[in-house]
């Protein structure tokens, strides 16, 4: 039977990187196949429908529905202001007015003659999507957007938190087991991305919040300091959506852990070079990984060095030998990707051959990881293994 087990994060100085970059609805692409195109460069545009609002014109007027055309202010389809007139009905022969006026901007979309209810639409919201890393665009998704190539570097990570910046990178940390303080961080840092080594306080994530840092990159970050940050448990961790001022990227996982070696020397030596920084992340099916990347970062090619090399090992050098993943076996080192231990690193202690049964009832292959304070039995498809 085959290993099972989740490939390793990347870690590359020179990689071919290809983005999608699609708009959320139909939409209008604006640019071609062969175009050179900065991060911040507009590749698609749309318009998502404006929000509704839905009036109960027949109750409030006291009419029957299909007399609700002459009581309108504006033929359906018309233009509406906030608190402009919508409809406006008398009785008593004329002696009373009874007004209802628009709750927003927008059009009348439609009146109901059956239910006497009418749509309010407020104006359409302009989206468009960027290119997100500087590249050159191969491929046109109709109607959709565009797939972007870059070379680069390219580093991958465990978790984040927020959404896509671009910044200039920041040598903060002087060695990878380095904790990030806020005391660290000042104020000529705004609109950067700052490289931490080890665990970044929350303290010191809030200071670079503070201060408009762009990206906090990272070792290892406490799982609690998450949900005091949040104000809620990120569960199965589906991230990226956060209303965070400071995108959070972590390479290694929960806790006080350094980064890898291999990392940190990868991202010091881009120092005050810009980079693409994303915190999505996504754990189940269609994994997504916070990532770092640096268009046009030099190097060797993957070709060159045998392949993308793959790390999170503290004490892995920068330009290794790739080398076929070895699997799961006794000793290898792993990193938890499900809760409830998403992020611990530790070693694998046992393969029981046994299928074992799980809180849901379900029959799986398990393996036993030893986590340095605690011994636990976990799925295998829970946890990565961590090439060396």
């Amino acid at each position: 039977m085959g290993d099972a087990y989740t490939p390793g994060l990347t870690v590359t100085r020179s990689t071919t990187i290809r983005k999608a970059r699609r708009l959320p609805l139909a939409g209008r692409v604006v640019a071609a196949v062969g175009d050179r195109v900065r991060a911040a460069d507009v590749v698609a545009t749309t318009d998502l429908p404006g929000r509704v609002h839905l009036i109960n014109l027949a109750s409030q007027l006291g009419v029957l529905p299909d007399e609700l055309e002459p009581t309108l202010a504006v033929k359906v389809g018309g233009a509406l202001k906030k608190g402009g007139p919508l409809a406006e009905a008398r009785s008593f022969f004329g002696l009373l007015r009874t007004k209802i006026t628009s709750p927003a901007d927008g059009t009348l979309e439609s009146v109901s003659k059956i239910t006497g209810m009418a749509v309010v639409r407020e104006p359409p919201v302009p989206v468009s999507v960027t290119a997100y890393v500087d590249g050159t665009v191969v491929e046109i998704i109709p109607d959709e957007g565009v797939v972007v190539e870059a070379h680069g570097a390219l580093v991958q990570g465990i978790f984040g938190l927020a959404g896509e910046v671009t910044a200039p990178l920041r040598k903060v940390a002087t060695a990878p087991g380095q904790v990030l303080e806020a005391s660290e961080i000042t104020a000529d840092m705004a609109g950067a991305a700052i490289i931490g080594g080890g665990r970044a306080t929350l303290a010191a994530l809030r200071r670079a919040m503070e201060l408009k840092v762009a990206a906090v990159i990272c070792g290892g970050f406490a799982y609690q300091d998450v949900k005091e940050l949040l104000g809620y448990d990120v569960g199965v961790a589906v991230t990226g959506t956060e209303a965070l001022p400071t995108t959070l990227v972590v390479t290694e996982g929960f806790g006080d852990i350094a980064m890898a070696r291999a990392t940190f020397e990868l991202l010091t030596s881009l120092d005050g070079r810009r980079a693409s920084i994303n915190g999505a992340t996504q754990i189940r099916a269609g994994v997504i990984r916070p990532e770092v990347v640096v268009p046009d970062a030099g190097g060797a090619s993957d070709e060159a060095v045998g392949g993308v090399y793959r790390v999170a090992d503290p004490d892995a050098t920068v330009a290794p030998e790739a080398a076929a993943p070895a699997g799961l076996e006794v000793g290898a080192p792993v990193r938890c990707i499900r809760a409830p231990y998403f992020g611990r690193i530790g070693k694998v202690s046992a393969l029981p051959v046994e299928l074992a049964t799980m809180p849901s009832e379900t029959k799986v292959r398990v393996l036993e990881v030893d986590l340095g304070d605690e011994r636990v039995t976990v799925p295998r498809a829970n946890v990565e293994v961590i090439e060396r």
